[in-house]
C-alpha cells in the first residue's frame, strides 16, 4: 500500500516538471525578439548588440550579410559574451568603406524561429580615439599639435578642442591631422583633446569617436586629469631678439637713409637718366664722353698734329697787249 502511494507521487511530480518547462518554452517563443543596433567600428568590422533594454534570457545564433556583397548569410565569427549570454557579435568585413552604403540585413535565430531586421549602416561608423597626440614648440614660436588615426582612410574630419588655465573650451573643425596655437605663453597652462569621424567626402558619419586623452602643456600643472609630464619648451633668446630687435634697427635705417642725403648716395647712388642726357650729348658732338670707352681710345679722337694751310684762288685769264706781253716775257715773271 505505501508503494502504490510512494509511485503515484513520482508520477506527479514528472508531470509538473514537464509542464514548467511546456510553460517557460512558450514565454521565450512568445516574447518580442531583441532589437538589433549595428555599426561598423573604425571601418574595420560591424558590430551588432541585441541587450539595449535587458540582457535576453536565451542564446540566439546571429547572422548577416551585405546586399552588394552577393553572399549569403554569414554566422558571427566572434559572439560578445555578458556573463554566459550572448548579447552581441563583431564581424570582420572587407572594403567597409565603400559597403557601408549597401543595405545590411541581421538574422537572430533560435530553434527553427528566425527574426530578420534591416540595417543603413552608412552613417554609423565609430572610429577609434586618435593616438599618438602630441605638442611641439616650432621654430615659427607657434605651439603645434599632430595626431593619427588608426583607420584605413584619410576621409576623416577632427574636431579640436582646447582651453587656457582650465576656463570655457574652444573647438574648430579641421581636415588634417595637426593643429596651431599662435605664440603661446609660458605662463599658461594649454589643454588640447581630439576626436574624428568619417567626412562628408565618403558619406559623413553621425558618429563621433571617443575624445583622446587630454595633452597639457605650459609651465602650469593642475592635479586633475590624465596630465603627462611633458618638458616644457621655452623660446630661444636669439630669435626673441631677432624677430623683436631686428625690425627695430631696419626702421632706424630707413629714417636715416631718409634724412640724411650724403649716406643715402653713398649706399644707394644716383643712376643718371640715359633719355634725359642724349639730347645734349648729340647737341654737343661729345658722344666719346658719353661712351664708357677707355681714356687711351678717348684721346685717338683729338688732333695731334698741325697742318699747314694752303689758300686757294680762282685763275682768270686778262686780255693784254703785244708790248706788255714781250716785255712780261723778258723779265720772266708770270701773274696769276
Amino acid at each position: 500500500m505505501k508503494r502504490s502511494i510512494s509511485c503515484k507521487q513520482n508520477t506527479g511530480n514528472s508531470m509538473a516538471v514537464r509542464l514548467l518547462l511546456v510553460c517557460l518554452t512558450g514565454l521565450v517563443f512568445s516574447e518580442e525578439p531583441p532589437d538589433v543596433k549595428c555599426l561598423v567600428v573604425n571601418v574595420e568590422y560591424v558590430q551588432c548588440m541585441w541587450n539595449g533594454s535587458a540582457t535576453p534570457g536565451v542564446n540566439y545564433t546571429f547572422y548577416s550579410r551585405f546586399e552588394d556583397f552577393k553572399e549569403g548569410f554569414k554566422e558571427c565569427d566572434n559572439y560578445v559574451l555578458e556573463n554566459t549570454t550572448i548579447v552581441g557579435c563583431d564581424h570582420t568585413y572587407e572594403t567597409l568603406i565603400t559597403g557601408r552604403f549597401s543595405k545590411f540585413t541581421t538574422k537572430l535565430k533560435l530553434g527553427n524561429r528566425s527574426f530578420e531586421q534591416f540595417h543603413q549602416l552608412k552613417s554609423k561608423v565609430k572610429l577609434n580615439a586618435p593616438v599618438n597626440l602630441t605638442a611641439m614648440n616650432g621654430s615659427d614660436l607657434n605651439l603645434w599639435y599632430y595626431w593619427n588615426y588608426t583607420c584605413n582612410t584619410n576621409c576623416v574630419e577632427s574636431e579640436v578642442r582646447h582651453r587656457i588655465n582650465g576656463k570655457e573650451w574652444k573647438t574648430i573643425l579641421l581636415r588634417r591631422n595637426d593643429y596651431c596655437i599662435n605664440l603661446p605663453s609660458n605662463s599658461y597652462l594649454y589643454e588640447l583633446q581630439v576626436r574624428g569621424r568619417i567626412d562628408k567626402i565618403c558619406g559623413e558619419s553621425d558618429i563621433w569617436s571617443d575624445w583622446s586623452p587630454p595633452v597639457f602643456w605650459g609651465s602650469m600643472r593642475e592635479s586633475h586629469g590624465t596630465a603627462t609630464n611633458k618638458p616644457r619648451f621655452y623660446f630661444p633668446v636669439q630669435k626673441i631678439i631677432l624677430y623683436v630687435v631686428g625690425p627695430i634697427v631696419f626702421f632706424i635705417l630707413v629714417i636715416i637713409l631718409v634724412r640724411n642725403e650724403r649716406i643715402r648716395v653713398i649706399l644707394i647712388p644716383v643712376l643718371p637718366d640715359p633719355g634725359k642726357n642724349l639730347a645734349k650729348i648729340l647737341a654737343e658732338d661729345n658722344v666719346e664722353e658719353w661712351l664708357p670707352i677707355s681714356k687711351g681710345i678717348k684721346e685717338g679722337f683729338k688732333v695731334n698734329y698741325i697742318e699747314r694751310v694752303c689758300s686757294v684762288g680762282d685763275y682768270s685769264c686778262n686780255p693784254q697787249s703785244t708790248s706788255e706781253s714781250t716785255a712780261d716775257h723778258s723779265s720772266g715773271s708770270v701773274h696769276l
